[in-house]
């Protein structure tokens, strides 16, 4: 990124972070729940078991960052009159952005599913519940994970827990 006065910094922060966290955390309602599912599991010993499985998967496999360049590109310079021919000449390279990747993440997530499937547990994506059956149902995630239908849906709760409810 090079050198960035603070003001510039923290627009670029706002424009790249600030806004797509508003934007998610609006939208976190409508979106489905994945998480890992084992029928009749305690949500407390669910949220054991993941916290868990975090640790270990992030012991075996730590973060590893390396910083990375993409490649530079060359940028033509390019001329039209009013007639609306173009020429292009001369131009200049811009330098590739830098980044960051960990390298680890995807073993990270493998052992993560791993465990969790040792404990019992498999993933599972539920579908967000309408609005109406939203507001109907009772307040604070499900005490233990309910067997799962096709009319099965997901409430988000306060505090990143949800509830399981099944329609009809």
């Amino acid at each position: 990124m090079g050198i960035v006065f603070a003001p510039v910094m923290a627009q670029y922060l706002h424009m790249r972070v600030i806004v797509p966290l508003i934007c998610v955390s609006l939208m976190a309602g409508c979106l489905p729940v994945r998480t890992f599912y084992a029928e009749g599991a305690s949500f407390a010993a669910l949220e054991r078991d993941n916290t868990r499985c975090d640790v270990a998967a992030l012991r075996d496999a730590p973060v590893a960052t390396q910083v990375r360049q993409a490649p530079p590109r060359f940028v033509r310079r390019r001329s039209c009159n009013a007639a609306g021919h173009c020429k292009y000449h001369g131009g200049y390279w811009v330098p590739g952005d830098i980044y960051t990747v960990d390298v680890n993440a995807d073993l990270r997530m493998r052992i993560k599913n791993q465990c969790m499937a040792d404990r019992g547990y498999r993933p599972v994506e539920i579908p967000a519940c309408p609005s109406g059956i939203a507001k109907a149902a009772p307040a604070g995630p499900s005490s233990t994970l309910p067997r799962l239908s096709e009319n099965s849906c997901a409430i988000r709760t306060e505090g990143g827990g949800f509830r399981i409810v099944n329609q009809g």
